[in-house]
C-alpha cells in the first residue's frame, strides 16, 4: 500500500474518476476547480433533461450536484467517502441556463466522518441551494 505522494496526482485521479462516471456524465457535471477541502462543479440546466414538470431544475438533479460537490471536496483530502446524510434547502428555482455552479467545502474532517457544506448558484450568482452532508470515510486513495 503506497501513501499519496502529491496533490497533483490526486487531482488527476479525481478528475479521471468523475469524468468516466456514467451518472456524472448523464447530468453533464464538470469539475471546474479543486483545492484542498474544496471543490467547484458546473452543470447546465437543460429543458427535458434536468427540469421538472414546471421547467425548473429538478430537485433530484440539484441534490446530485450538491452531493457530488461535497463528496469531491472530502475526496480532495485523499479519503474515499460515501454519503451518510444530506440536508438540502431549496432557496430559489433554477430556470434552464447554460451553467449553474456548486461549491462544496469541508467544515469538519474527522478520522471516520467528514461534514461538508455546499452552495449552488446560478449564472447571476443568485443562491439557489444550501446543503450540508455527513460523509463516512471508507478508505484512502492510493498512488499506484
Amino acid at each position: 500500500m503506497k501513501i499519496l505522494q502529491s496533490k497533483e496526482w490526486l487531482a488527476e485521479k479525481l478528475s479521471n474518476l468523475y469524468d468516466s462516471n456514467p451518472y456524472i456524465n448523464l447530468l453533464d457535471m464538470q469539475i471546474t476547480k479543486l483545492e484542498d477541502g474544496q471543490a467547484q462543479l458546473s452543470m447546465p440546466i437543460t429543458t427535458g433533461k434536468h427540469t421538472n414538470l414546471y421547467n425548473i431544475a429538478h430537485g433530484g438533479a440539484l441534490a446530485s450536484l450538491a452531493d457530488t460537490a461535497m463528496g469531491i471536496a472530502c475526496a480532495t483530502t485523499g479519503k474515499k467517502v460515501v454519503t451518510l446524510e444530506m440536508n438540502m434547502n431549496f432557496i430559489k428555482g433554477a430556470v434552464p441556463q447554460m451553467e449553474i455552479k456548486a461549491i462544496g467545502k469541508i467544515i469538519h474532517k474527522g478520522k471516520s466522518t467528514m461534514i461538508a457544506e455546499g452552495e449552488i448558484r446560478d449564472g447571476d450568482n443568485t443562491l439557489l441551494v444550501k446543503s450540508r452532508g455527513t460523509f463516512f470515510v471508507i478508505g484512502d486513495f492510493e498512488e499506484v
